[in-house]
Protein backbone atom coordinates (compact mmCIF):
# COMPACT_ATOMS: atom_id res chain seq x y z
CA UNK A 1 0.00 0.00 0.00
CA UNK A 2 1.04 3.51 -0.94
CA UNK A 3 1.15 6.55 1.37
CA UNK A 4 2.16 10.35 1.62
CA UNK A 5 3.46 11.16 4.64
CA UNK A 6 3.23 15.04 4.10
CA UNK A 7 3.64 18.38 6.43
CA UNK A 8 3.59 22.29 5.57
CA UNK A 9 4.37 25.70 6.76
CA UNK A 10 2.49 28.47 6.32
CA UNK A 11 2.48 32.50 6.68
CA UNK A 12 -0.78 31.81 9.18
CA UNK A 13 -3.59 29.84 10.57
CA UNK A 14 -6.39 30.46 7.98
CA UNK A 15 -6.53 30.30 4.28
CA UNK A 16 -9.35 32.04 4.30
CA UNK A 17 -7.72 35.25 6.01
CA UNK A 18 -5.39 35.72 2.51
CA UNK A 19 -2.44 32.97 4.40
CA UNK A 20 -0.49 31.00 2.56
CA UNK A 21 1.25 27.99 1.90
CA UNK A 22 4.91 28.16 2.20
CA UNK A 23 6.20 24.57 1.88
CA UNK A 24 5.83 21.39 1.99
CA UNK A 25 7.88 18.25 2.31
CA UNK A 26 6.23 14.68 1.26
CA UNK A 27 7.64 10.93 2.16
CA UNK A 28 6.50 8.50 0.18
CA UNK A 29 6.10 5.18 1.80
CA UNK A 30 4.91 1.68 0.96
CA UNK A 31 3.59 -0.98 3.10
CA UNK A 32 4.60 1.55 6.04
CA UNK A 33 8.23 1.56 5.27
CA UNK A 34 9.95 4.93 4.06
CA UNK A 35 11.06 4.26 0.27
CA UNK A 36 13.55 7.56 -0.02
CA UNK A 37 11.33 9.27 -2.63
CA UNK A 38 10.36 12.76 -1.16
CA UNK A 39 9.18 16.30 -2.77
CA UNK A 40 9.69 19.22 -0.92
CA UNK A 41 9.54 22.77 -2.26
CA UNK A 42 9.76 26.13 -1.07
CA UNK A 43 7.01 28.54 -2.43
CA UNK A 44 6.94 32.42 -3.09
CA UNK A 45 3.77 33.52 -1.10
CA UNK A 46 3.54 36.90 -2.95
CA UNK A 47 2.59 38.71 0.70
CA UNK A 48 4.43 39.47 4.07
CA UNK A 49 5.86 37.21 6.55
CA UNK A 50 4.52 37.59 10.12
CA UNK A 51 6.81 37.59 12.38
CA UNK A 52 4.92 34.99 14.45
CA UNK A 53 5.08 32.79 11.42
CA UNK A 54 8.75 33.36 11.00
CA UNK A 55 9.48 32.63 14.27
CA UNK A 56 7.80 28.88 14.03
CA UNK A 57 9.54 28.40 10.69
CA UNK A 58 12.43 30.71 9.96
CA UNK A 59 11.18 31.15 6.77
CA UNK A 60 11.88 34.88 6.34
CA UNK A 61 10.32 37.20 3.09
CA UNK A 62 13.75 37.03 1.36
CA UNK A 63 14.59 33.71 1.67
CA UNK A 64 11.29 33.30 0.12
CA UNK A 65 11.77 36.33 -2.77
CA UNK A 66 13.35 33.88 -5.31
CA UNK A 67 11.39 31.34 -4.93
CA UNK A 68 8.63 29.51 -7.57
CA UNK A 69 5.01 30.24 -6.65
CA UNK A 70 2.87 27.27 -5.72
CA UNK A 71 1.24 27.25 -9.56
CA UNK A 72 4.22 26.36 -10.68
CA UNK A 73 5.32 23.53 -9.35
CA UNK A 74 1.91 22.14 -8.83
CA UNK A 75 1.83 19.46 -12.06
CA UNK A 76 5.07 17.58 -10.05
CA UNK A 77 3.44 17.80 -6.57
CA UNK A 78 0.19 16.48 -7.96
CA UNK A 79 2.17 13.49 -9.59
CA UNK A 80 3.73 12.76 -6.46
CA UNK A 81 1.11 12.20 -4.72
CA UNK A 82 -1.11 10.41 -7.30
CA UNK A 83 -4.20 8.77 -5.57
CA UNK A 84 -2.87 7.64 -2.64
CA UNK A 85 -3.68 8.54 1.27
CA UNK A 86 -2.60 11.20 2.86
CA UNK A 87 -1.06 11.06 6.28
CA UNK A 88 -0.50 14.15 8.06
CA UNK A 89 -0.96 15.73 11.75
CA UNK A 90 -3.49 17.77 12.65
CA UNK A 91 -4.48 17.27 9.11
CA UNK A 92 -7.38 19.36 8.56
CA UNK A 93 -5.07 22.11 8.91
CA UNK A 94 -3.13 20.77 5.92
CA UNK A 95 -6.10 19.51 3.94
CA UNK A 96 -7.06 23.23 4.42
CA UNK A 97 -3.81 24.87 2.54
CA UNK A 98 -3.28 22.26 0.29
CA UNK A 99 -7.21 22.96 -1.29
CA UNK A 100 -7.17 26.43 -1.19
CA UNK A 101 -3.78 26.55 -3.17
CA UNK A 102 -5.00 24.13 -5.37
CA UNK A 103 -8.32 26.24 -6.00
CA UNK A 104 -6.16 29.26 -6.57
CA UNK A 105 -4.98 27.07 -9.47
CA UNK A 106 -8.17 26.37 -10.89
CA UNK A 107 -7.25 22.38 -10.02
CA UNK A 108 -9.23 19.86 -8.42
CA UNK A 109 -9.56 19.69 -4.85
CA UNK A 110 -7.55 16.40 -2.77
CA UNK A 111 -11.05 14.82 -1.41
CA UNK A 112 -11.15 14.77 2.45
CA UNK A 113 -11.58 11.11 2.05
CA UNK A 114 -7.92 10.23 1.67
CA UNK A 115 -7.00 12.30 5.19
CA UNK A 116 -5.59 10.30 7.37
CA UNK A 117 -5.28 12.72 10.52
CA UNK A 118 -2.67 10.83 12.64
CA UNK A 119 -3.97 13.52 16.01
CA UNK A 120 -7.05 11.51 15.61
CA UNK A 121 -5.37 8.11 15.93
CA UNK A 122 -2.81 9.25 18.91
CA UNK A 123 -6.19 10.64 20.39
CA UNK A 124 -7.74 7.44 20.33
CA UNK A 125 -4.87 5.27 21.63
CA UNK A 126 -3.57 7.63 24.17
CA UNK A 127 -7.27 9.67 25.61
CA UNK A 128 -6.04 12.76 27.79
CA UNK A 129 -2.50 12.52 26.50
CA UNK A 130 -0.66 15.50 24.81
CA UNK A 131 -0.94 15.17 21.24
CA UNK A 132 1.76 17.13 19.61
CA UNK A 133 4.14 16.00 17.39
CA UNK A 134 6.98 16.75 19.89
CA UNK A 135 5.11 15.25 22.95
CA UNK A 136 4.31 12.43 20.68
CA UNK A 137 7.96 11.72 19.70
CA UNK A 138 8.99 12.33 23.06
CA UNK A 139 6.56 8.97 24.15
CA UNK A 140 7.78 6.66 21.13
CA UNK A 141 11.59 7.44 21.81
CA UNK A 142 12.02 9.03 18.06
CA UNK A 143 14.83 11.53 17.80
CA UNK A 144 14.05 15.27 17.52
CA UNK A 145 17.19 16.69 19.00
CA UNK A 146 18.16 18.17 15.44
CA UNK A 147 14.72 20.06 14.76
CA UNK A 148 15.27 23.36 16.35
CA UNK A 149 12.41 25.21 14.29
CA UNK A 150 9.90 24.02 12.63
CA UNK A 151 10.10 22.64 8.78
CA UNK A 152 8.13 20.77 5.99
CA UNK A 153 10.19 18.02 5.49
CA UNK A 154 11.68 17.38 8.80
CA UNK A 155 8.68 17.16 10.33
CA UNK A 156 7.47 14.61 7.48
CA UNK A 157 10.19 12.23 8.09
CA UNK A 158 9.19 12.41 11.93
CA UNK A 159 5.86 12.29 11.46
CA UNK A 160 6.20 8.85 8.82
CA UNK A 161 8.56 7.37 12.36
CA UNK A 162 5.32 8.10 14.58
CA UNK A 163 3.13 7.03 11.56
CA UNK A 164 4.65 3.46 11.98
CA UNK A 165 4.63 3.40 15.75
CA UNK A 166 0.95 4.48 16.19
CA UNK A 167 0.27 1.45 13.65
CA UNK A 168 2.20 -0.83 15.01
CA UNK A 169 4.69 -0.57 12.79
CA UNK A 170 7.08 -2.13 15.10
CA UNK A 171 4.51 -5.20 15.96
CA UNK A 172 4.02 -5.59 11.89
CA UNK A 173 8.69 -5.38 11.43
CA UNK A 174 8.58 -8.58 13.59
CA UNK A 175 5.99 -10.63 11.69
CA UNK A 176 7.61 -9.74 8.47
CA UNK A 177 11.04 -11.11 10.42
CA UNK A 178 9.25 -14.01 11.71
CA UNK A 179 7.88 -14.95 8.03
CA UNK A 180 11.68 -14.54 6.89
CA UNK A 181 12.63 -16.53 9.51
CA UNK A 182 10.68 -20.05 8.33
CA UNK A 183 12.74 -21.14 5.83
CA UNK A 184 15.92 -20.56 8.15
CA UNK A 185 14.29 -22.42 10.84
CA UNK A 186 13.11 -25.33 8.30
CA UNK A 187 16.07 -25.96 7.01
CA UNK A 188 17.75 -26.34 10.75
CA UNK A 189 15.15 -29.02 11.36
CA UNK A 190 16.06 -30.75 8.53
CA UNK A 191 17.74 -34.66 9.32
CA UNK A 192 21.48 -34.32 8.85
CA UNK A 193 22.74 -37.03 6.10
CA UNK A 194 25.60 -38.67 6.81
CA UNK A 195 27.62 -41.49 5.34
CA UNK A 196 28.39 -44.11 7.80
CA UNK A 197 28.10 -47.78 7.70
CA UNK A 198 25.46 -49.43 8.86
CA UNK A 199 25.91 -51.65 12.09
CA UNK A 200 22.86 -54.28 13.50
CA UNK A 201 21.33 -53.02 16.89
CA UNK A 202 23.10 -54.11 20.18
CA UNK A 203 21.04 -56.47 22.40
CA UNK A 204 19.43 -55.32 25.69
CA UNK A 205 18.67 -58.09 27.04
CA UNK A 206 20.03 -60.42 30.26
CA UNK A 207 22.24 -63.35 29.19
CA UNK A 208 22.23 -66.83 30.84
CA UNK A 209 25.05 -66.03 33.04
CA UNK A 210 23.64 -62.68 34.22
CA UNK A 211 19.95 -64.38 35.05
CA UNK A 212 21.88 -66.88 36.85
CA UNK A 213 24.39 -64.48 39.06
CA UNK A 214 20.66 -62.30 40.11
CA UNK A 215 18.96 -65.48 41.06
CA UNK A 216 21.44 -66.44 43.44
CA UNK A 217 21.87 -62.58 45.18
CA UNK A 218 17.66 -62.89 45.29
CA UNK A 219 18.22 -66.19 47.12
CA UNK A 220 20.75 -64.20 49.90
CA UNK A 221 17.55 -61.71 50.80
CA UNK A 222 15.89 -62.23 53.76
CA UNK A 223 12.04 -61.61 53.57
CA UNK A 224 12.12 -59.51 50.69
CA UNK A 225 9.08 -56.90 50.31
CA UNK A 226 8.11 -57.72 46.86
CA UNK A 227 7.78 -61.79 48.22
CA UNK A 228 5.37 -60.73 51.36
CA UNK A 229 1.75 -60.77 51.58
CA UNK A 230 -0.27 -57.23 52.13
CA UNK A 231 -0.89 -57.83 55.77
CA UNK A 232 2.57 -58.75 56.44
CA UNK A 233 4.63 -55.83 56.49
CA UNK A 234 1.57 -53.67 58.07
CA UNK A 235 2.02 -55.94 60.78
CA UNK A 236 5.49 -55.64 61.16
CA UNK A 237 5.18 -51.90 61.50
CA UNK A 238 3.66 -52.21 64.54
Amino acid sequence: MREIVFDTETTGLDPRNGDRLVEIGCIEMINRVATGNVFHAYFNPDRSMPSEAEAVHGLSEAFLADKQRFHERVDELLEFIGDAPLVAHNAGFDFGFLNAELEFCERMAVSMDRMVDTVAIARRKHPGAKLSLDALCTRYGIDRSHRTKHGALLDAELLAQLYVELTGGRQIGLELAAEAAVPVARAAAAPVQVDRPFREPRPHFASEDELAAHSAFIATLTDPIWDMGVAQPLNRRR
